[in-house]
Protein backbone atom coordinates (compact mmCIF):
# COMPACT_ATOMS: atom_id res chain seq x y z
CA UNK A 1 0.00 0.00 0.00
CA UNK A 2 2.36 2.64 -1.09
CA UNK A 3 1.70 6.64 -1.52
CA UNK A 4 -1.07 6.10 1.34
CA UNK A 5 -0.45 10.06 2.68
CA UNK A 6 -0.59 11.51 -0.76
CA UNK A 7 -3.67 13.68 -0.65
CA UNK A 8 -6.28 15.83 -3.21
CA UNK A 9 -9.98 16.88 -2.04
CA UNK A 10 -12.73 15.76 -4.14
CA UNK A 11 -16.03 16.13 -3.47
CA UNK A 12 -18.56 13.46 -3.95
CA UNK A 13 -21.86 14.51 -1.87
CA UNK A 14 -24.46 14.47 -5.07
CA UNK A 15 -23.02 10.87 -5.45
CA UNK A 16 -22.87 9.85 -1.86
CA UNK A 17 -26.23 10.81 -1.18
CA UNK A 18 -27.44 9.00 -3.89
CA UNK A 19 -25.58 5.67 -2.34
CA UNK A 20 -27.24 6.08 0.57
CA UNK A 21 -30.21 6.46 -0.80
CA UNK A 22 -30.41 3.16 -2.99
CA UNK A 23 -29.08 0.87 -0.50
CA UNK A 24 -31.97 0.04 0.67
CA UNK A 25 -34.35 -2.19 -1.05
CA UNK A 26 -37.93 -3.65 -0.70
CA UNK A 27 -37.42 -7.50 -0.42
CA UNK A 28 -38.19 -9.24 -3.95
CA UNK A 29 -41.48 -11.45 -4.69
CA UNK A 30 -39.24 -14.66 -4.79
CA UNK A 31 -38.19 -14.24 -1.12
CA UNK A 32 -39.54 -17.14 1.56
CA UNK A 33 -39.88 -14.98 4.50
CA UNK A 34 -41.39 -11.80 5.70
CA UNK A 35 -41.39 -10.19 9.17
CA UNK A 36 -42.82 -11.69 11.85
CA UNK A 37 -41.58 -14.97 10.80
CA UNK A 38 -39.79 -17.55 13.09
CA UNK A 39 -37.40 -19.85 11.43
CA UNK A 40 -36.97 -23.10 13.39
CA UNK A 41 -35.42 -26.23 12.23
CA UNK A 42 -38.84 -27.28 10.85
CA UNK A 43 -38.91 -24.88 8.43
CA UNK A 44 -35.40 -23.98 7.86
CA UNK A 45 -35.81 -24.40 3.77
CA UNK A 46 -37.42 -21.17 3.61
CA UNK A 47 -34.22 -19.56 4.68
CA UNK A 48 -32.01 -22.44 2.56
CA UNK A 49 -31.08 -19.78 -0.32
CA UNK A 50 -30.87 -16.49 2.41
CA UNK A 51 -28.42 -17.84 4.37
CA UNK A 52 -24.84 -19.02 3.87
CA UNK A 53 -24.42 -22.48 3.61
CA UNK A 54 -22.56 -22.53 7.52
CA UNK A 55 -25.85 -20.87 8.58
CA UNK A 56 -28.04 -22.66 7.26
CA UNK A 57 -26.05 -26.10 9.06
CA UNK A 58 -26.54 -23.71 12.39
CA UNK A 59 -30.12 -23.49 11.84
CA UNK A 60 -30.51 -26.59 10.96
CA UNK A 61 -28.65 -27.88 14.23
CA UNK A 62 -31.30 -26.09 16.38
CA UNK A 63 -30.46 -21.89 15.97
CA UNK A 64 -33.83 -19.74 15.42
CA UNK A 65 -34.49 -16.33 13.82
CA UNK A 66 -36.61 -14.04 14.14
CA UNK A 67 -37.17 -12.25 10.63
CA UNK A 68 -37.83 -8.27 10.98
CA UNK A 69 -38.03 -5.72 8.51
CA UNK A 70 -35.19 -4.00 6.72
CA UNK A 71 -33.83 -0.94 8.55
CA UNK A 72 -31.29 1.65 6.98
CA UNK A 73 -27.61 1.86 8.68
CA UNK A 74 -26.07 5.59 8.51
CA UNK A 75 -22.18 5.99 8.39
CA UNK A 76 -21.21 8.25 11.18
CA UNK A 77 -21.18 11.86 10.31
CA UNK A 78 -17.20 11.96 10.32
CA UNK A 79 -16.98 8.94 8.40
CA UNK A 80 -19.24 10.58 5.65
CA UNK A 81 -17.08 13.51 5.38
CA UNK A 82 -14.13 11.73 5.33
CA UNK A 83 -15.17 9.42 2.30
CA UNK A 84 -16.27 12.17 0.46
CA UNK A 85 -12.74 14.00 1.07
CA UNK A 86 -10.41 12.03 0.42
CA UNK A 87 -12.19 8.94 -1.65
CA UNK A 88 -11.44 10.14 -4.94
CA UNK A 89 -7.90 10.09 -4.79
CA UNK A 90 -8.00 6.35 -3.83
CA UNK A 91 -6.88 3.77 -6.74
CA UNK A 92 -5.00 0.40 -6.78
CA UNK A 93 -1.55 -0.12 -6.93
CA UNK A 94 -0.39 -1.27 -10.81
CA UNK A 95 -0.47 -5.01 -9.84
CA UNK A 96 -4.45 -4.45 -8.48
CA UNK A 97 -3.49 -5.33 -4.96
CA UNK A 98 -2.71 -2.67 -2.63
CA UNK A 99 -4.04 1.04 -2.12
CA UNK A 100 -2.08 4.18 -3.36
CA UNK A 101 -3.74 7.78 -2.27
CA UNK A 102 -5.86 6.18 0.74
CA UNK A 103 -6.31 8.69 3.44
CA UNK A 104 -9.65 8.29 5.60
CA UNK A 105 -13.04 6.85 4.92
CA UNK A 106 -13.95 4.51 2.59
CA UNK A 107 -11.74 3.67 0.02
CA UNK A 108 -14.32 3.27 -3.13
CA UNK A 109 -17.69 4.42 -2.08
CA UNK A 110 -18.76 3.60 -5.60
CA UNK A 111 -18.96 -0.31 -6.69
CA UNK A 112 -19.73 -1.24 -9.98
CA UNK A 113 -20.23 -5.26 -10.11
CA UNK A 114 -18.63 -5.32 -14.00
CA UNK A 115 -15.11 -3.50 -12.50
CA UNK A 116 -13.21 -6.38 -13.13
CA UNK A 117 -11.31 -5.41 -9.64
CA UNK A 118 -14.39 -4.94 -7.80
CA UNK A 119 -13.68 -8.05 -5.22
CA UNK A 120 -10.32 -6.10 -4.48
CA UNK A 121 -12.17 -3.00 -3.73
CA UNK A 122 -14.92 -4.59 -1.76
CA UNK A 123 -11.61 -6.56 0.60
CA UNK A 124 -10.57 -2.84 1.00
CA UNK A 125 -13.71 -1.65 1.94
CA UNK A 126 -14.32 -4.13 4.48
CA UNK A 127 -11.16 -3.21 5.91
CA UNK A 128 -11.61 0.25 6.06
CA UNK A 129 -15.43 -0.32 7.53
CA UNK A 130 -16.86 2.61 9.36
CA UNK A 131 -16.98 0.70 13.04
CA UNK A 132 -13.79 1.87 14.74
CA UNK A 133 -11.63 4.42 12.38
CA UNK A 134 -9.37 5.68 15.34
CA UNK A 135 -9.01 3.00 18.31
CA UNK A 136 -10.86 0.63 19.93
CA UNK A 137 -11.07 -0.75 23.96
CA UNK A 138 -13.31 -4.00 24.12
CA UNK A 139 -13.55 -4.78 27.55
CA UNK A 140 -14.97 -7.84 29.84
CA UNK A 141 -16.07 -9.88 27.18
CA UNK A 142 -15.66 -14.20 26.91
CA UNK A 143 -16.35 -16.96 25.66
CA UNK A 144 -17.62 -20.63 25.96
CA UNK A 145 -16.60 -23.70 24.10
CA UNK A 146 -19.31 -26.06 23.65
CA UNK A 147 -20.26 -29.02 21.31
CA UNK A 148 -23.36 -28.18 19.42
CA UNK A 149 -26.66 -29.93 20.90
CA UNK A 150 -29.52 -29.34 18.87
CA UNK A 151 -33.15 -28.96 20.88
CA UNK A 152 -31.25 -28.38 24.30
CA UNK A 153 -30.96 -25.63 26.32
CA UNK A 154 -27.03 -26.78 27.85
CA UNK A 155 -24.09 -28.47 26.48
CA UNK A 156 -21.43 -29.44 28.62
CA UNK A 157 -19.09 -26.75 28.63
CA UNK A 158 -15.37 -27.37 27.42
CA UNK A 159 -13.40 -23.58 28.42
CA UNK A 160 -14.67 -20.92 29.45
CA UNK A 161 -12.58 -17.51 29.00
CA UNK A 162 -12.81 -14.05 29.92
CA UNK A 163 -10.56 -11.09 27.93
CA UNK A 164 -9.71 -7.99 30.13
CA UNK A 165 -9.24 -5.78 27.40
CA UNK A 166 -9.32 -6.12 23.55
CA UNK A 167 -7.48 -2.57 21.77
CA UNK A 168 -6.68 -1.44 18.44
CA UNK A 169 -5.03 1.94 17.69
CA UNK A 170 -5.16 3.15 13.80
CA UNK A 171 -2.00 4.94 12.64
CA UNK A 172 -4.27 5.67 8.89
CA UNK A 173 -7.76 6.39 8.71
CA UNK A 174 -8.87 8.45 11.93
CA UNK A 175 -12.04 10.07 11.58
CA UNK A 176 -13.00 11.42 15.16
CA UNK A 177 -9.41 11.41 17.40
CA UNK A 178 -6.61 13.64 16.89
CA UNK A 179 -3.87 13.27 15.26
CA UNK A 180 -6.02 13.48 12.07
CA UNK A 181 -6.20 11.78 9.45
CA UNK A 182 -3.04 9.74 10.22
CA UNK A 183 -0.65 9.61 12.74
CA UNK A 184 2.64 11.19 11.95
CA UNK A 185 4.37 7.88 13.14
CA UNK A 186 2.92 6.01 10.00
CA UNK A 187 5.49 7.61 7.94
CA UNK A 188 8.38 6.36 10.45
CA UNK A 189 7.20 2.93 11.07
CA UNK A 190 4.70 2.01 8.00
CA UNK A 191 1.89 0.34 10.55
CA UNK A 192 -1.52 0.47 9.72
CA UNK A 193 -2.39 -0.26 12.45
CA UNK A 194 -1.47 -2.02 16.24
CA UNK A 195 -3.96 -4.61 18.25
CA UNK A 196 -3.04 -6.39 21.92
CA UNK A 197 -5.74 -8.73 23.18
CA UNK A 198 -4.43 -9.17 26.91
CA UNK A 199 -4.36 -9.90 29.55
CA UNK A 200 -6.56 -13.39 29.25
CA UNK A 201 -8.55 -13.59 32.94
CA UNK A 202 -9.80 -17.21 32.81
CA UNK A 203 -8.81 -20.15 32.88
CA UNK A 204 -7.04 -19.85 35.70
CA UNK A 205 -4.00 -21.47 34.33
CA UNK A 206 -3.74 -19.26 31.20
CA UNK A 207 -3.99 -16.20 33.34
CA UNK A 208 -2.36 -13.59 31.73
CA UNK A 209 -1.74 -14.88 28.29
CA UNK A 210 -1.95 -11.59 25.64
CA UNK A 211 -1.00 -11.18 21.83
CA UNK A 212 0.33 -8.18 20.22
CA UNK A 213 -0.06 -7.79 16.55
CA UNK A 214 1.54 -4.99 13.95
CA UNK A 215 0.05 -4.80 10.63
CA UNK A 216 2.06 -2.88 8.02
CA UNK A 217 0.97 -0.97 4.81
CA UNK A 218 4.23 -2.83 3.03
CA UNK A 219 1.97 -5.44 0.91
CA UNK A 220 5.29 -7.45 0.48
CA UNK A 221 5.55 -7.46 5.15
CA UNK A 222 3.76 -9.68 6.89
CA UNK A 223 2.91 -9.09 10.76
CA UNK A 224 4.79 -9.05 13.38
CA UNK A 225 2.66 -10.82 16.18
CA UNK A 226 3.83 -11.63 19.54
CA UNK A 227 2.43 -14.15 22.28
CA UNK A 228 3.29 -13.67 26.16
CA UNK A 229 3.03 -17.30 27.56
CA UNK A 230 2.44 -17.24 31.29
CA UNK A 231 3.15 -21.09 32.22
CA UNK A 232 6.98 -20.03 31.07
CA UNK A 233 6.55 -16.34 31.68
CA UNK A 234 8.28 -15.80 28.27
CA UNK A 235 7.35 -13.93 25.04
CA UNK A 236 6.93 -15.63 22.01
CA UNK A 237 7.04 -14.08 18.30
CA UNK A 238 4.40 -15.72 16.01
CA UNK A 239 5.04 -16.59 12.07
CA UNK A 240 2.22 -15.19 10.54
CA UNK A 241 0.97 -18.65 9.09
CA UNK A 242 -0.12 -19.72 12.13
CA UNK A 243 -2.57 -16.93 12.50
CA UNK A 244 -4.86 -18.83 10.60
CA UNK A 245 -5.13 -21.90 12.64
CA UNK A 246 -6.72 -22.09 16.26
CA UNK A 247 -4.18 -23.13 18.65
CA UNK A 248 -6.12 -24.03 21.79
CA UNK A 249 -9.22 -25.01 22.70
CA UNK A 250 -11.28 -21.74 21.88
CA UNK A 251 -12.32 -22.06 17.79
CA UNK A 252 -11.53 -18.37 17.17
CA UNK A 253 -8.14 -17.59 15.93
CA UNK A 254 -6.08 -14.33 15.37
CA UNK A 255 -7.38 -13.70 11.28
CA UNK A 256 -11.22 -14.28 12.81
CA UNK A 257 -10.97 -11.31 15.30
CA UNK A 258 -13.42 -8.54 14.13
CA UNK A 259 -14.29 -11.28 10.92
CA UNK A 260 -11.65 -11.04 8.65
CA UNK A 261 -8.14 -9.49 9.94
CA UNK A 262 -6.09 -11.28 7.77
CA UNK A 263 -3.55 -9.01 5.29
CA UNK A 264 -5.40 -8.70 2.32
CA UNK A 265 -2.27 -9.07 0.00
CA UNK A 266 -1.84 -12.81 0.57
CA UNK A 267 -5.30 -13.43 -1.15
CA UNK A 268 -6.82 -13.51 -4.52
CA UNK A 269 -10.20 -11.93 -4.41
CA UNK A 270 -12.99 -12.92 -6.25
CA UNK A 271 -16.57 -11.62 -7.13
CA UNK A 272 -19.18 -13.80 -6.09
CA UNK A 273 -21.86 -11.42 -6.79
CA UNK A 274 -24.67 -9.68 -5.05
CA UNK A 275 -27.50 -11.21 -3.26
CA UNK A 276 -30.06 -10.26 -0.76
CA UNK A 277 -29.40 -12.45 2.05
CA UNK A 278 -30.22 -12.41 5.86
CA UNK A 279 -28.17 -10.19 8.33
CA UNK A 280 -27.92 -9.67 12.00
CA UNK A 281 -27.99 -6.17 12.14
CA UNK A 282 -30.06 -4.83 14.69
CA UNK A 283 -30.08 -7.07 17.48
CA UNK A 284 -32.09 -5.75 20.26
CA UNK A 285 -31.22 -7.96 23.13
CA UNK A 286 -27.15 -6.48 24.78
CA UNK A 287 -25.69 -7.97 26.38
CA UNK A 288 -26.57 -10.88 24.32
CA UNK A 289 -27.28 -14.68 25.40
CA UNK A 290 -26.34 -18.31 24.64
CA UNK A 291 -28.79 -19.83 21.81
CA UNK A 292 -31.41 -22.47 24.04
CA UNK A 293 -31.75 -24.25 21.53
CA UNK A 294 -28.43 -25.89 20.00
CA UNK A 295 -26.71 -26.06 23.20
CA UNK A 296 -24.90 -22.34 23.69
CA UNK A 297 -23.46 -22.83 20.17
CA UNK A 298 -24.97 -19.34 18.61
CA UNK A 299 -27.42 -16.23 19.60
CA UNK A 300 -30.72 -16.75 19.28
CA UNK A 301 -33.79 -16.25 19.36
CA UNK A 302 -32.55 -12.53 18.07
CA UNK A 303 -33.39 -10.52 14.56
CA UNK A 304 -32.64 -11.14 11.03
CA UNK A 305 -33.53 -9.13 8.30
CA UNK A 306 -32.73 -9.16 4.66
CA UNK A 307 -29.61 -7.62 3.50
CA UNK A 308 -28.07 -6.13 -0.07
CA UNK A 309 -24.87 -8.36 0.24
CA UNK A 310 -21.85 -8.70 -1.46
CA UNK A 311 -20.45 -12.34 -1.76
CA UNK A 312 -16.32 -12.76 -1.91
CA UNK A 313 -13.85 -15.31 -2.37
CA UNK A 314 -10.47 -14.86 -0.85
CA UNK A 315 -8.29 -17.94 -1.83
CA UNK A 316 -4.72 -18.10 -0.12
CA UNK A 317 -1.50 -17.00 -2.46
CA UNK A 318 0.43 -19.94 -1.60
CA UNK A 319 3.60 -18.34 -2.11
CA UNK A 320 2.44 -15.82 1.04
CA UNK A 321 0.64 -17.71 3.25
CA UNK A 322 1.94 -21.64 2.32
CA UNK A 323 0.75 -22.65 5.52
CA UNK A 324 -2.84 -21.10 5.56
CA UNK A 325 -5.28 -24.15 6.96
CA UNK A 326 -8.12 -22.95 4.78
CA UNK A 327 -8.68 -23.58 1.20
CA UNK A 328 -10.72 -20.80 0.46
CA UNK A 329 -13.05 -18.15 2.78
CA UNK A 330 -16.56 -17.65 1.29
CA UNK A 331 -17.33 -13.54 2.58
CA UNK A 332 -20.86 -12.35 3.36
CA UNK A 333 -20.90 -8.44 3.58
CA UNK A 334 -23.10 -5.82 4.48
CA UNK A 335 -23.24 -4.04 0.98
CA UNK A 336 -24.27 -0.59 3.13
CA UNK A 337 -21.58 -1.09 5.82
CA UNK A 338 -18.91 -3.57 4.59
CA UNK A 339 -19.07 -5.31 8.17
CA UNK A 340 -19.12 -9.05 7.67
CA UNK A 341 -21.79 -10.67 8.12
CA UNK A 342 -21.03 -14.46 8.09
CA UNK A 343 -18.14 -16.07 6.63
CA UNK A 344 -17.37 -20.20 5.16
CA UNK A 345 -14.13 -21.62 5.22
CA UNK A 346 -13.36 -24.43 3.17
CA UNK A 347 -10.52 -27.14 4.33
CA UNK A 348 -8.05 -28.12 2.25
CA UNK A 349 -10.16 -31.10 0.36
CA UNK A 350 -12.89 -28.16 -0.35
CA UNK A 351 -15.38 -29.54 2.08
CA UNK A 352 -17.43 -27.39 4.09
CA UNK A 353 -15.13 -26.65 7.50
CA UNK A 354 -16.02 -23.30 9.36
CA UNK A 355 -18.96 -20.46 10.13
CA UNK A 356 -18.05 -17.49 11.49
CA UNK A 357 -21.19 -15.23 12.15
CA UNK A 358 -21.77 -12.05 13.97
CA UNK A 359 -24.54 -10.57 15.97
CA UNK A 360 -24.58 -6.59 15.54
CA UNK A 361 -26.52 -4.20 16.44
CA UNK A 362 -27.04 -0.02 15.48
CA UNK A 363 -27.35 1.97 18.13
CA UNK A 364 -25.65 5.33 20.01
CA UNK A 365 -24.39 3.13 22.68
CA UNK A 366 -23.51 -0.58 23.37
CA UNK A 367 -25.84 -1.92 26.13
CA UNK A 368 -28.56 0.34 27.57
CA UNK A 369 -27.99 0.91 30.53
CA UNK A 370 -24.58 2.59 29.88
CA UNK A 371 -23.06 5.76 31.43
CA UNK A 372 -19.68 6.68 29.46
CA UNK A 373 -20.12 4.82 26.00
CA UNK A 374 -22.58 7.21 24.83
CA UNK A 375 -21.66 8.39 21.24
CA UNK A 376 -23.78 11.63 19.75
CA UNK A 377 -24.72 9.16 16.72
CA UNK A 378 -25.28 5.52 15.88
CA UNK A 379 -22.97 2.90 15.83
CA UNK A 380 -22.13 -0.57 14.87
CA UNK A 381 -21.58 -2.85 17.26
CA UNK A 382 -20.88 -6.55 17.74
CA UNK A 383 -23.17 -8.37 20.61
CA UNK A 384 -22.28 -11.76 20.13
CA UNK A 385 -19.72 -13.35 17.56
CA UNK A 386 -19.07 -17.55 17.17
CA UNK A 387 -16.97 -19.86 15.11
CA UNK A 388 -18.21 -23.47 14.72
CA UNK A 389 -16.44 -26.29 13.72
CA UNK A 390 -19.34 -27.83 11.12
CA UNK A 391 -17.34 -31.57 10.95
CA UNK A 392 -17.51 -31.78 14.13
CA UNK A 393 -19.96 -29.58 15.98
CA UNK A 394 -17.38 -27.99 18.26
CA UNK A 395 -18.20 -24.29 18.68
CA UNK A 396 -16.54 -21.10 20.68
CA UNK A 397 -19.45 -18.37 21.49
CA UNK A 398 -18.49 -14.95 22.74
CA UNK A 399 -20.52 -12.30 24.47
CA UNK A 400 -19.59 -9.05 24.28
CA UNK A 401 -19.97 -8.10 26.96
CA UNK A 402 -20.48 -11.17 29.26
CA UNK A 403 -24.07 -10.47 30.84
CA UNK A 404 -22.00 -10.37 34.17
CA UNK A 405 -19.08 -8.73 33.52
CA UNK A 406 -17.63 -5.67 36.00
CA UNK A 407 -18.05 -3.54 33.16
CA UNK A 408 -20.80 -4.18 30.96
CA UNK A 409 -20.30 -1.29 28.89
CA UNK A 410 -17.64 -3.19 26.71
CA UNK A 411 -17.33 -1.02 23.51
CA UNK A 412 -15.45 2.45 23.44
CA UNK A 413 -14.99 3.44 20.05
CA UNK A 414 -12.95 6.69 18.81
CA UNK A 415 -13.09 7.88 22.65
CA UNK A 416 -8.89 8.26 22.62
CA UNK A 417 -8.94 5.28 25.40
CA UNK A 418 -6.13 3.66 23.83
CA UNK A 419 -3.06 5.00 22.92
CA UNK A 420 0.07 3.13 20.51
CA UNK A 421 1.50 2.65 23.64
CA UNK A 422 -1.00 -0.05 25.13
CA UNK A 423 -0.35 -2.32 22.31
CA UNK A 424 3.34 -3.01 22.64
CA UNK A 425 5.04 -6.06 24.31
CA UNK A 426 6.02 -4.43 27.14
CA UNK A 427 2.84 -3.39 28.19
CA UNK A 428 1.07 -7.00 27.73
CA UNK A 429 4.12 -8.35 29.85
CA UNK A 430 3.41 -5.56 32.22
CA UNK A 431 -0.26 -6.68 32.47
CA UNK A 432 0.55 -10.34 33.38
CA UNK A 433 0.06 -11.43 36.85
Amino acid sequence: MSGLVRCAVVSVTTALALVFGLVVFAAPASAQVKPGDFITPRNASKVKDLVAPGLYWRVTHGMTMKIVPTRAIDWPPPYKDATEKYSGQVRLTPDRQSLEGYVAGLPFPFIDANDPDVAVKIAWNMTFRPMWTDDLDARFFGCQSVYVNPGHRYSRIIDLSEIGHYRTYNEIGRTEVEPLPIDPDFKKTGRMFLTGLYPLLTPENLRGLGLVRFRYADPTRGDDTWLWQPGVRRVRRINQDILTSATGVNQFNSDEYAGFNAKNENYYWKFLGEKRMLGALHVTQAPGHPCPTDGGASSCPVEWELRRVYILEATPNRERVPEELYSKHILYLDAETYVLLTQDLYDRAGQLFMNYTDWLTYRDRPVPDARVAIYPFKRIFVVNASSTDLQTGFSTFCSLPLPDAPERECWYINMGAVDKSMCTVRAMVAAAP
